[in-house]
């Protein structure tokens, strides 16, 4: 790694945030070392939804993430390409007698049929990625020489050395000195406990989710093509059930929400039973139900929430937060990976301007200053959204829904995040 630089990251957590931050700083030329508690890289879950904000942050981080990215990126139809996703009512509780739904009786709806699109200002490649195939495509860009596996963190001290440098402390009974730490261990993270104490630790977010999939030909069969091969998002009371195509098509990605109060088992993930999921949405018709006994590989997941951070960096010893570790959050608008992205794009690029240790403070303060906000507004409008497909924001309007949805995205999706870099290097020259 040829480098000019005085100082070195630790990068903790090996998954899509630690890594893309890894393809970043080698673009900046800044030595760094990954550890992982895994023995090996890998990713959980399956969907991984990219918006035209996350596959700009691919691009600008580096070129070849992104035509990695063009590889792994499955898209709808041409016709449907600014698609988010298409919505429809699940819940048959929503109609009359005669399956209309109420509020579009003049339109003639039932339930099932679609009720509006939400799109995508442009259509630059924004749709969904198999999470372990594009763990795959970061790992071709990193040299085996960076990562140190069986690594778990309990603590990050400063060294006694003088040089203010931060010291990992490793579940192993091993250590390592770097100049600075960011923590990219996710919404569990070790490092937000470290810099911000217990009170931070994620809380539960009021919703879980059944998560499988359904081979595409299947999906077909059941739903026919257009719905099974395009991205849809069916809405009712305390439910809401979402479909995308994966795997360049093979696959179709399921995710069917529900609330419940509160989360017991120390587990997030656990075995997810069919009767359970067909008694949480025995009041759906029957194309939801029939999506419900089709999934195969089914697991529930608890959906989790960082509390809003004070801040997302330390000094004392350098510890700085990026992605799920600062900013955990629910899946509800399809975002938490393209901040994660967007994090490490402006991380990368203040830390590679950095001359020097002290640099890298005002680095820190100054990605703190540009990303905190826009990242806690999407962990709140992310639960507020979760909300709105289940009838618990605007009630079950309707038509509030959908001028409610139609507004919500475009603070995500537009922004400049040029620009964006361009006020965090401003700050940091201070």
């Amino acid at each position: 790694m040829a480098t000019t630089k005085p100082f070195d990251i630790a990068i903790v957590g090996g998954g899509i945030s630690g890594l893309t931050l890894a393809v970043a700083l080698l673009r900046q030329n800044v030595p760094f070392t990954v550890y992982e508690s895994a023995p090996k890289f890998t990713e959980i879950g399956a969907g991984l939804g990219f918006g035209p904000n996350a596959v700009t942050a691919v691009k600008l981080i580096s070129p070849e993430l992104f035509e990695g990215l063009k590889r792994r990126v499955t898209l709808g139809w041409e016709s449907k390409r600014k698609n988010w996703f298409t919505i429809r009512v699940g819940d048959q509780r929503k109609a009359g007698p005669d399956g209309v739904l109420k509020q579009k009786e003049k339109e003639g709806l039932k339930v099932g049929d679609p009720i509006f699109e939400i799109q995508y200002s442009d259509d630059k490649l924004a749709g969904g990625v198999h999470r372990a195939h594009f763990l795959d495509e970061l790992l071709a860009l990193i040299p085996e020489s960076v990562s140190r596996f069986g690594k778990r963190l309990v603590n990050v001290t400063s060294a006694t050395d003088g040089s203010q440098d931060a010291v990992l402390h490793f579940a192993d009974g091993t250590t390592a000195q770097h100049s600075a730490v960011v923590g990219c261990d996710g919404i569990k993270s070790k490092t937000r406990e470290i810099l911000l104490g217990e009170k931070s630790k994620a809380v539960f977010s009021g919703k879980y989710a059944y998560r499988g999939l359904i081979p595409m030909d299947r999906a077909v069969e059941l739903l026919g093509a257009e719905i099974a091969e395009n991205p849809q998002l069916w809405m009712g009371y305390h439910r809401h059930l979402l479909t995308f195509p994966i795997e360049k098509g093979k696959t179709m990605n399921v995710v069917a929400f529900s609330s419940c109060d509160t989360w017991t088992d120390p587990h997030w993930v656990v075995k997810a039973s069919k009767e359970k999921m067909l008694a949480d949405y025995s009041t759906w018709g029957p194309a939801v139900n029939s999506i419900i006994n089709s999934m195969e590989k089914r697991d529930v997941w608890a959906l989790f929430n960082d509390p809003p951070a004070e801040t997302y960096y330390g000094l004392s010893p350098r510890v700085c937060l990026l992605g799920d570790a600062a900013h955990g959050t629910t899946p509800h608008q399809g975002a938490g990976a393209g901040m994660c992205i967007e994090d490490c794009y402006i991380l990368s690029h203040l830390i590679g301007a950095a001359q020097s240790t002290q640099d890298l403070d005002k680095a820190f303060q100054a990605y703190d200053e540009v990303r905190r906000p826009r990242t806690l507004k999407l962990v709140k409008t992310s639960r507020e959204a979760g909300m709105l497909y289940e009838f618990e924001l605007e009630g079950d309007d309707l038509e509030a829904i959908e001028r409610n949805f139609k507004s919500r995205m475009s603070w995500i999706w537009d922004v400049d995040l040029k620009q964006e870099l361009e006020k965090a290097l401003s700050i940091f020259k201070g």
